[in-house]
This record gives structure tokens, sequence and C-alpha cells, in this order.
């Protein structure tokens, strides 16, 4: 079970407008979040969540996605993320946010999967300002967005494939606009 809900939790860049995540949901994601593990186990993570069309544009608007396809500006209008979750590093914690960046990651992934597990999706987003987010989300310098969680009903098909040995892992988009992303095969990833 859990590698098919590995396999469906994809990098959503199109949702459907009309499916937004509760307020509910969205802190159902937090809470499990915050059962991931921790370095030292001191959780200097915090969670801005939204699902506020204002907000949720105001945050959109501050990011940039799918780098490997600059050409066709992602996500479409209309197909944009309906809610949020920027991870902060509370700095009052912990001031090295290098050392927490594995915690991210399983933050992140925790809160990805259980998403999918809904029946949503999303996007971690790493191409924003952290300085301009925080700005705009109005929160205390102490609180550093170190990653932002796009969310909502995907509305798009993604297409898992295997690479062939040594050739491309770059994901691309055909022109009935299915995303395929290549994945390497477990014997080329074996040492």
């Amino acid at each position: 079970m859990l590698k098919d809900l590995l396999k469906k939790n994809r990098s959503y860049r199109g949702y459907d407008k009309n499916a937004v995540l509760t307020k509910t949901q969205l802190l159902e994601l937090v809470d499990c979040a915050r059962y991931a593990p921790s370095s030292v186990n001191m959780q200097p993570l915090k969670y801005y969540v939204t699902n506020e069309k204002e907000t949720v544009a105001k945050i959109q608007a501050l990011t940039k996605w799918a780098r490997a396809l600059p050409e066709l500006n992602l996500p479409y209008p209309g197909h944009q993320p309906t809610a949020w979750i920027v991870i902060c590093q509370d700095l009052g914690i912990s001031d090295s946010i290098a050392r927490f960046q594995k915690d991210v990651g399983i933050v992140a992934q925790t809160i990805l999967l259980a998403a999918t597990e809904m029946g949503f999706g999303g996007c971690m987003i790493g191409n924003y300002n952290p300085k301009e987010v925080q700005k705009a989300l109005e929160l205390d310098d102490v609180y550093v967005p170190v990653l932002l969680i796009a969310l909502g009903k995907p509305d798009e098909e993604i297409v898992l494939t295997e690479a062939v040995n040594g050739g491309s892992v770059k994901y691309y988009r055909d022109s009935d606009g299915v995303h395929y992303v290549p994945k390497r095969k477990l014997e080329d990833i074996l040492l």
C-alpha cells in the first residue's frame, strides 16, 4: 500500500479550482507532520496554513514552478493550487536552518503522502524568496519560510516512466499536456 501511495504522490502543477481543502483538512496534514522525526527532537518547524483565496493568490504570485519547463509558465491560469502550507523554521528554537533541512524534507513528504491519501495532491516549491513570503504573510522575523507546499485536487495526468540507463531523467509534457516523469531503474541506483 505504501508503494502505491508513493507512486500516486507526484509534484502536481495543475489543480481543480473548485476543490478546496478545508481548514480542518489542512490542520490534519500538519498534525500528521508533527509526528515526523526531528533532529535531536528539537522540533523547530512551524506551519502557516491557508485556503483563503486572497492569501493563496498572494503566495502563488511569489513562486516559480517547473524550472525544467519554463516555456509553459505553470500552473496554467485557473489551475493554481487552492491551499498552501508554508513550512517555517522558528529561529527562537534554532537559528541553524541548514541543520534542519532533512527535517523539512521529512515533514513535507509526510504532508504530501497524507494529502494523497485524502485524495488531494501537492507540490513542494523551493523557488521563492523567503523574505518576500515572510513579509506578504506578515510573519514575525523569527519565522523563516524554508519550504512552500502547494495543495489542491490534482487536475492533470502524470505518468511515471523508466529512464534508460544513462538517459535523461528530465520531466516533460506531450502535446496533450500529459506530464511524464522518468525514474531511474532500481538496478541503476544500487551501488
